[in-house]
């Protein structure tokens, strides 16, 4: 009787899992360092914008520079330009965030407001970013409704710009706070399960998540402001 056997076939059978894990670590590694130089990388570019007191680019121009650049990201993913294309979408979205940082600081209280909206952007994040990877829940669920979710605010949120409706923009920042949230808590799940296993790509979905709700804290907690 071999005895060695079993025990020889017991290392090797786990030996695909190993592997899929170490990826999965590597890609949540990269990820997370990626992101963090982005978001640094967009401050400064926001806080310079603030304080040269740059023009707002306006929205078609918004619109044309960040769909082009994040149509270049997916391009360029598995290249080194990759990154180099989600630093220049996220110091593009830096840039346009100074103005709007710009006119919340011109309020009475706009420092607190803009602080208060960055402490809730933080605490939003890396509460849900720890939720997903202590649990290990599957959010793969929540993709459908989210794309169709984000859609539809999107447009709600032209037509609140175009029409200048603020009821209805009021309600377009609500909605994209939640559904930010569920894409935070989707793309970490995505992460961690191996359904996204390219770097670039899960940071930009990460980047926007977090750009785009800070954005909308600021927008109500300014609104909340003004009525006090």
């Amino acid at each position: 009787m071999n005895l060695n056997y079993p025990r020889a076939q017991a290392i090797a059978l786990p030996q695909g899992g190993v592997e899929s894990v170490l990826a999965t670590n590597r890609v949540i590694r990269n990820t997370y360092l990626l992101l963090s130089l982005t978001l640094a990388f967009s401050a400064l570019t926001a806080g310079l914008s603030v304080a040269l007191r740059l023009p707002h680019p306006g929205i078609i121009l918004t619109l044309i520079g960040f769909f082009g650049l994040l149509f270049a990201v997916h391009k360029l993913k598995d290249s080194g330009w990759g990154i180099l294309a989600v630093f220049a979408m996220t110091g593009f979205m830096g840039y346009t965030l100074g103005p709007v940082i710009s006119r919340y600081l011109g309020l009475p209280n706009g420092g607190e407001i803009v602080m208060q909206a960055m402490g809730g952007t933080a605490a939003i994040f890396i509460g849900l970013s720890a939720y997903a990877v202590t649990t290990k829940k599957d959010f793969s669920f929540m993709g459908g409704f989210l794309m169709v979710g984000i859609l539809l605010a999107f447009l709600a949120g032209l037509a609140a710009i175009f029409f200048q409706i603020p009821a209805l923009s009021l309600t377009v920042s609500a909605a994209f706070v939640l559904l930010m949230s569920g894409l935070i808590l989707y793309e970490t799940s995505n992460i961690i399960h191996g359904g996204e296993t390219n770097y670039v790509l899960a940071t930009v979905t990460l980047f926007v998540s977090i750009f785009n709700l800070f954005t909308s804290l600021l927008h109500l907690l300014g609104f909340m402001n003004s009525n006090e």
